[in-house]
């Protein structure tokens, strides 16, 4: 069965209608991660020290800024794949399954409306950057937006992969609590890999999370070198795409299955 991009479409449109409809979406996405940043970043400030073998002065906040662009595409993952739950309860989700499109259209129309959402959340905290003193590169900002399309399309699909399983939000929560939060602490966002213990590090550079955060932060130095980085940019971005494309591949092979619950 051929992919629909109408039935993509209408699924991406729907879930920008019901983003604009429910504005708490946007306040809860936007406020929880801007709160993170300044507590963090003022509460660190004065302690935070960069390795010894990247000797450039950075501040916490500014260390923390890539990191936090991270955890925004995370929450918008989270807010926007938890519909699959209640849709369940509601029945539109079975209509969906019902209808004459294949499954791939559903995973792919939510995915990229929540993608969608997450990156222009993502650009409307860039307008923060002056506050802690870095430019506004247009090549550099070029490559924060595509670094944040890949890593919501990521986290996204993750989010439909999980949630097809879920029966109860709580539960949901639960579990993308257990697999996203983690990943977001271990990726270099609050501390640097070069700094970590040894073993720590092998785990840091074996999460594709980390490989986001460091595009994220080479992009926003643009073009200068940044103060560290997990690998060179194309490595980053190559790293990126390839996540986002096993978690798109793993949620379409999980929804062509039958439903939780199926009788």
């Amino acid at each position: 069965m051929t992919l629909s991009a109408p039935a993509v479409a209408a699924l991406w449109k729907r879930e920008i209608i019901k983003f604009a409809r429910d504005r708490s979406r946007l306040i809860g996405a936007l406020a929880q991660p801007l709160g993170f940043w300044l507590l963090l970043g003022l509460g660190f400030q004065r302690t935070f020290q960069m390795p010894v073998a990247t000797a450039t002065e950075v501040g916490y906040m500014e260390f923390l800024f890539p990191g936090i662009i991270a955890l925004i595409l995370l929450f918008t993952a989270i807010f926007s794949t938890i519909s699959t739950v209640e849709e369940r309860k509601s029945g539109f989700l079975q209509a969906a399954l019902v209808a004459p499109t294949p499954r791939t259209a559903l995973v792919l129309g939510n995915t990229l409306g929540g993608t969608t959402l997450a990156v222009v959340q993502a650009a409307l905290f860039l307008l923060l950057l002056p506050l802690i003193g870095l430019p506004f590169h247009l090549v550099g900002l070029l490559l924060v937006l595509l670094t944040s399309l890949l890593t919501g399309l990521a986290f996204t699909a993750l989010g439909v992969l999980i949630a097809w399983r879920m029966e109860t939000t709580r539960g949901f929560h639960a579990i993308m609590n257990l697999v996203l939060l983690p990943m977001w602490f271990l990726s270099g966002s609050f501390f640097p890999a070069e700094g970590a213990a040894p073993l720590l590090r092998w785990v840091m550079y074996l999460n594709p999370v980390t490989y986001a955060v460091s595009a994220l932060r080479q992009a926003l130095y643009w073009p200068a070198a940044a103060p560290v980085a997990a690998a060179p940019l194309w490595v980053c971005l190559l790293v990126s795409a390839a996540f986002a494309v096993v978690m798109l591949a793993l949620a379409v092979a999980t929804v062509r299955r039958p439903l939780f619950g199926a009788r």
